[in-house]
């Protein structure tokens, strides 16, 4: 697994470098939730054609350190370095991106507008997993500048 960073954020060789021109307009926010937990967040418009492993046309997908087969993330393994959890969307037909690190799981939904879907997972084994259908707005609250 590799992570891909913003030039500002990269911090190792071994990272991934997105574009310096990837996000068209982001919002930066980092403060503490009503239970006192930390929280850090980047929400905003994104321009998908500048990574040739975006499709435009797609809808996109998310990712989160505790979701996934047996709640180990998608992709399983995943971080947000120096948080406990994290959630991120990538909605490439729409512009628009979204990723929120946290203390507390619950500032972290996995479940916003949820469906249960499931994944073959080998020849043998259907895993069950909720997905989020409703998109940044609803999973991470921000300013989205209209992407789009």
């Amino acid at each position: 697994m590799k992570t891909y960073c913003s030039p500002a954020g990269r911090y190792s060789s071994k990272q991934g470098q997105l574009p310096p021109d990837f996000w068209s307009n982001v919002a930066f926010k980092t403060g503490y939730s009503a239970k006192g937990k930390r929280y850090a967040q980047l929400t905003g418009c994104i321009r998908p054609e500048k990574l040739s492993r975006l499709n435009p046309g797609d809808g996109g997908g998310q990712y989160d350190s505790s979701g996934g087969a047996g709640g180990l993330g998608n992709p399983q393994g995943s971080v947000c370095l120096g948080y406990k959890h994290y959630v991120e969307l990538v909605e490439p037909s729409d512009k628009r991106a979204c990723i929120k690190c946290c203390d507390d799981p619950a500032d972290c939904p996995l479940n916003k507008g949820q469906h249960s879907a499931h994944c073959l997972a080998s020849k043998e084994r259907l895993v069950d997993f909720i997905v989020d259908t409703q998109g940044c707005p609803a999973v991470i609250k921000g300013n989205y500048f209209n992407c789009g």
